[in-house]
């Protein structure tokens, strides 16, 4: 029987079910049948959208470069993020990935006037008063290792909270982290391929 999740993977969760060291896994956080796999990648110490199934006609396709979906994450930078640093991301920046330089393709972004309505980070990001943060939405159909995280550092912006919040159609706006929900093949490929 095929089945299709999403989850909310809450901060300090690997991507994977089987332990490693003293490092919360999925199979602390969610029951589902042994067969079910995540889609792709989602940080330790990063939060958000995590697709899962045991159909891997979706993680083919979803790795497939030109079936690639967009995906759109929040981020919290250290700094205010300036216009120039924005026009780099949009433009795509150099970063390394296995030690080999690679330019990320264009991105879209958006400056945040105010933080994004998000549930509260466990642990919080530990805040200093003499260092101002900002928040922008950027979305990119590439999906290597830290790519966000190398992106922003790139522009000079480090990365102190990131969210993957939408995945094609799919997103956890009003979701709670660990909340996992269940959809039949019609609704996930509906939200997720045709979004």
């Amino acid at each position: 029987m095929l089945h299709y999740f999403a989850l909310y993977k809450p901060f300090e969760v690997l991507t994977q079910f089987s332990s490693e060291g003293n490092k919360k896994t999925l199979k602390d956080i969610i029951d589902v049948p042994t067969d079910v796999y995540p889609v792709g990648r989602l940080d330790y110490d990063s939060e958000g959208l995590l697709l899962l199934t045991n159909d891997k006609g979706v993680n083919a396709a979803l790795l497939q470069p030109s079936k690639r979906r967009e995906k759109s994450y929040f981020v919290q930078l250290e700094g205010e993020i300036t216009p120039d640093a924005i026009s780099e991301l949009k433009k795509g920046v150099n970063i390394s990935i296995n030690n080999k330089l690679h330019h990320t393709l264009p991105a879209k972004v958006i400056s945040l006037s105010k933080a994004p309505s998000l549930p509260e980070r466990n642990p919080p990001i530990r805040f200093r008063k003499n260092i101002p943060t900002s928040w922008i939405s950027l979305s990119i159909r590439e999906g290597k290792n830290r790519q966000v995280r190398k992106m922003t550092a790139s522009v000079g912006f480090p990365t102190l909270r990131l969210v993957r919040y939408r995945i094609g159609g799919m997103n956890i706006e009003g979701w709670y982290p660990g909340e996992l929900r269940s959809f039949t093949r019609e609704e996930f490929y509906k939200l997720v391929f045709n979004g």
